[in-house]
């Protein structure tokens, strides 16, 4: 009688004005995309979305999904009944517990329902009590609440939980990203937290195959799957810095291998952001959390390129940025042995105070500076992912 249902709510969509049809029509197809292989409906109303006639045993499967998707803001299992008030207290009754305390908390968005909110709450609470005496009403810190939910479509929907879904904004809705991904456990963190605004993200791996093992490279392609997760059509590739590397340790003083090298990568990773039509960078620093990552770092690093790099991680520390990487599921995979490019050549004492000048200096004397640029962007490889 009383149908099971997943209620879908977004979040930031509601601040959009004129142009919220853009965000909703994106967060409608990431919706569809991501439930497609799953035998059920889905219903787009004003403010509320609702999965409709699904098997209840991929009831969790459903909800998994939803929790990834960008711009949705919570999903709860509900019951679904009519307008017929009878109809809704039988239902709340049903679904209040025996004992302890409770509440009814209402919303009434459909303004013709000839209750409103509070007397919807009243008479409801008076009709649960009198089928279940050993309750008491509790409004401040209640064991049970109920809310109702009075939609414009002809439906009222009851339910007890909410579950968080991973908020933000519609993935694509941002514009594109080139993200600078090792195997560490930050740069997938500074990914999804882009992608969470609305990005759409594009994956650059450097390597230094035969100085890192093939397992290194594999640690990244699973990183980049788990990502796309929450990022649909996320594209990795791959670019070989091993030459480079070598040219460096061969020209250079050692406490410099860090800074050079960080600043070919982002040489290299703004050729490639340009090629993709990426409008930023973005990388997993954490001010001060190692030496490539003081200020007088990052502002050499980012001497040699005229694109945003965006940092979303600057003011974390690691515990923080720990957190969200278990939450999206990267972490395990993060602390795997496998080392990536930056451990090659890695001096004793690397600078944590460089300047532009001294580091130019240590490039000059880099032969083919610009040739090895073009040779690593000619090896560039994609990678096909799941």
């Amino acid at each position: 009688m009383f149908g099971n249902v997943i209620l879908i709510r977004f979040g930031e969509l509601y601040l959009k004005g004129k142009n919220k049809d853009y965000f909703e029509n994106m967060l409608k197809s990431h919706i569809k995309d991501k439930l497609s292989d799953i035998d059920c409906s889905v219903y787009f109303g004003r403010g509320r979305y609702v999965v409709n006639n699904y098997n209840v045993a991929v009831e969790n499967d459903i909800i998994s999904r939803l929790k990834q998707i960008f711009g949705v803001h919570s999903v709860s299992v509900a019951r679904r009944c009519g307008y017929d008030f009878n109809e809704i207290a039988e239902l709340a009754i049903h679904m209040t517990p025996n004992h302890g305390s409770f509440r009814v908390t209402s919303h009434r968005s459909y303004k013709k329902y000839p209750l409103n909110s509070l007397q919807i709450n009243m008479q409801l609470g008076e009709r649960i009590l009198q089928a279940k005496p050993e309750l008491e009403v509790d409004l401040h810190n209640p064991d049970y609440t109920l809310n109702v939910d009075v939609r414009e479509n002809g439906d009222v929907y009851l339910y007890d939980s909410t579950v968080k879904c991973a908020g933000g904004m519609p993935y694509g809705t941002g514009g594109k990203g080139l993200l600078l991904l090792s195997g560490g456990i930050d740069s997938p963190v500074a990914g999804y937290m882009m992608a969470k605004r609305g990005m759409s993200i594009f994956a650059l791996h450097f390597h230094s195959y035969p100085y890192t093992s093939e397992a290194a490279k594999q640690k990244a392609i699973d990183l980049a799957n788990i990502l796309g997760e929450y990022c649909p059509n996320i594209k990795l590739m791959c670019v070989s810095l091993t030459e480079i590397q070598e040219a460096i340790h061969n020209n250079c003083k050692p406490n410099y291998m860090i800074t050079l090298v960080r600043r070919f990568m982002m040489k290299i990773a703004q050729k490639v952001a340009v090629k993709y039509g990426c409008g930023c960078l973005i990388n997993g620093e954490s001010l001060g959390q190692v030496a490539s990552q003081t200020l007088e770092s990052i502002t050499v690093t980012n001497a040699v390129v005229d694109m945003p790099v965006f940092r979303p991680c600057i003011g974390m520390d690691k515990d923080e940025i720990i957190a969200i990487a278990e939450n999206i599921g990267t972490f395990k995979k993060s602390i795997e042995p496998y080392e990536d490019c930056c451990t090659v050549f890695l001096p004793e004492f690397p600078l944590i105070k460089p300047t532009v000048d001294k580091v130019e200096e240590q490039e000059s004397h880099i032969k083919g500076y610009d040739e090895l640029i073009e040779r690593a962007l000619s090896g560039l490889e994609t990678i096909q992912l799941k």
